[in-house]
């Protein structure tokens, strides 16, 4: 078995993560602002023994609520997305992201030694998640609307794990989110090595061959979302860029298209000029996120 040490994996590990931190850069440039009428409302909650830290987002009438999953990294609370969401009538949870800002526990994750992909700690992360979706729907104003989640990057493989945990959650929406395993992620990872013009000199074919056949550099349990997508019936949305180069999308496409053919109610739309922080690319980020909130609006009204 071979040995994990994280800590090894220096510039790569770093840019990474650096470029999972989705929402901590959403559309920092655009007017995300709070409406006078909304009161974020800072909170703690439990999960799994320990105490986090969140802000509560609800806008007067909310259609429907969700709570942010972030990608990888010492992700703290997404205000920023939270604010432009409720301004969209979404009643909405962000939280620090355990052991770290205000919240308790212990972080895992390469910067500290440690693998965030290893299964104990997705499931651990996806219990948080849980736990966070049980207070939004404790709330007055949420009792009676769908509810779901909407993360990013390393969210897809903890969403669809926390919806399976979760009855309350009614729809899911993931940018940039794997379905893959988190070896064959980590496999396109090392082959792309986080490089913007890597699809200029590589072929699908090429990484497909990588990512299905390359040896693994070190052992862990693994995680393959499919095992849940494929016991969830709540609809899913997929946003995904070509040119993303931490997630291999081609497969990921073929794989979801396999669930939807099996008559999951799951869909996704392509962005040929996305990359895997396709929120935070000026005018084309929101309008991603435009997407993403009138197909939650559908699906709320479905759902009522």
């Amino acid at each position: 078995m071979k040995l994990i040490d994280w800590k090894s994996l220096g510039l790569l590990i770093r840019t990474i993560v650096a470029a999972s931190l989705l929402y901590g850069v959403v559309n920092q440039g655009n007017a995300m602002t709070t409406p006078s009428t909304i009161v974020p409302e800072v909170i703690t909650f439990e999960s799994q023994g320990v105490v986090l830290s969140g802000t509560l987002t609800m806008p007067p009438d909310p259609r429907a609520g969700v709570v942010i999953v972030s990608g990888s990294g010492r992700a703290k609370q997404s205000l920023s997305l939270a604010n432009y969401l409720a301004a969209n009538d979404i009643a909405v949870l962000t939280y620090d992201k355990r052991g770290v800002g205000k919240s308790g526990g212990v972080y895992a994750g390469p910067e500290v030694g440690t693998n965030n992909v290893e299964r104990a700690n997705l499931l651990l992360l996806a219990s948080d998640a849980s736990s966070a979706l049980k207070i939004l729907k404790a709330q007055p104003g949420v009792r009676n609307i769908p509810v779901g989640f909407l993360g990013s990057s390393q969210a897809g493989w903890i969403v669809p794990l926390s919806s399976r945990m979760n009855n309350s959650a009614r729809f899911m929406v993931l940018f940039s989110g794997p379905l893959v395993t988190a070896r064959e992620q980590l496999r396109f990872q090392f082959y792309t090595n986080g490089e913007p013009t890597f699809w200029s000199t590589h072929s699908e074919a090429e990484a497909r061959k990588h990512i299905l056949t390359d040896p693994d550099r070190f052992s862990f349990t693994d995680t393959d979302p499919r095992d849940a997508l494929g016991e969830l019936s709540i609809p899913g949305l997929w946003m995904f860029g070509s040119k993303d180069v931490l997630t291999p999308v081609v497969l990921s496409l073929e794989r979801l298209s396999a669930l939807k053919e099996t008559g999951k109610p799951y869909e996704y739309q392509l962005y040929p000029d996305g990359d895997h922080n396709m929120l935070s690319m000026g005018k084309t980020g929101q309008d991603v996120l435009d997407v993403a909130i009138r197909w939650i609006h559908t699906v709320a009204g479905r759902a009522r």
